[in-house]
């Protein structure tokens, strides 16, 4: 068995028998392979005997590389999740494996954006492009993530099928939950812009939103436009697109919408997560809304 082999092993059982995230399962792969590396362990048994001292070691050194809480949390979670792989193929109980309690970390509220500077990070994404139907296609992106809730994760994950997107969306979200999410006008004529404009064809099994070279565009393409724009704008570095996400949850909820209702439209396995919403001023949020999420009165 080689270092090689186990990792390919937990990244296969990360995405096929766990179902997470193409970035998850990177990062939880990362995570095994420093553990690998530390101790020089490349046997099932070996990883099934290691203890809580060990952990609390590794986790040691990655403090002293200046990671925080929250990376220092995850981290341990991956640990841990290895552990308990590493266990089940040695044929040892997984229950077993190591106790040790992460970093307590504090969960901060969401930082919307306000629906004015919403529209406004869309032109600027469009304005800034180098080409036309680049900016067509950032534009449609933020749209969806506004508009209609999406991760962004989730909007690059469609497929050319998906158009023309009529009045909802089947979504595949974390663990391929699907769920269907109601598309404004306005989201589905951002999208329809970019397909016109886009020189890439549009084709049923290939990604809808393409890169400069006809390849599926990534993450870091749209992270990097939008913080151009939210400089052109004078916006904190809070304003992401996943903050995008966190604005179309909090307006609708300081709109009236019910958290149940707002914990489908997210895709939230549990409600816990929709409820950090509730801490935002709803009468704000609601005097907002109503000037303009997105375009009401179009």
């Amino acid at each position: 068995m080689t270092r090689a082999d186990i990792l390919e092993a937990w990244g296969a059982h990360l995405a096929q028998g766990r179902r997470r995230s193409p970035h998850t399962v990177r990062a939880y792969v990362a995570t095994a392979a420093r553990l690998l590396d530390a101790l020089g362990e490349t046997d099932w048994n070996a990883l099934a005997r290691l203890g809580t001292g060990d952990l609390r070691r590794q986790l040691a050194t990655r403090r002293g590389e200046g990671i925080g809480n929250v990376s220092a949390a995850r981290e341990l979670s991956a640990l841990k999740g290895f552990l308990a792989f590493a266990r089940e193929q040695a044929g040892r109980d997984a229950e077993s494996r190591p106790r040790l309690r992460g970093p307590r970390v504090k969960k901060g509220l969401p930082r919307p954006v306000t629906p004015d500077e919403a529209v406004n990070l869309m032109l600027a994404v469009g304005e800034d492009a180098s080409e036309p139907w680049i900016g067509a296609r950032d534009r449609a992106v933020l749209f969806l993530l506004y508009g209609a809730g999406m991760r962004i994760a989730e909007a690059l994950s469609l497929k050319g099928r998906a158009h023309p997107i009529g009045e909802t969306l089947v979504v595949t979200g974390k663990g391929g939950k699907q769920r269907a999410v109601p598309v404004l006008p306005v989201v589905r004529e951002a999208v329809s812009d970019y397909v016109t404009k886009c020189p890439w064809p549009l084709e049923p099994d290939k990604a809808l939103f393409r890169g400069a070279k006809g390849g599926a565009l990534s993450q870091g393409m749209v992270q990097r436009a939008m913080a151009r724009a939210r400089v052109m704008l004078g916006l904190p570095e809070s304003a992401t697109p996943h903050a995008l996400r966190h604005s179309f949850a909090t307006h609708l909820l300081g709109a009236g919408a019910d958290l149940r209702s707002l914990q489908e439209l997210l895709g939230h396995a549990s409600l816990g997560s929709t409820q950090i919403y509730t801490k935002v001023d709803a009468a704000t949020l609601l005097d907002v809304y109503r000037s303009a999420h997105p375009r009401e009165a179009d």
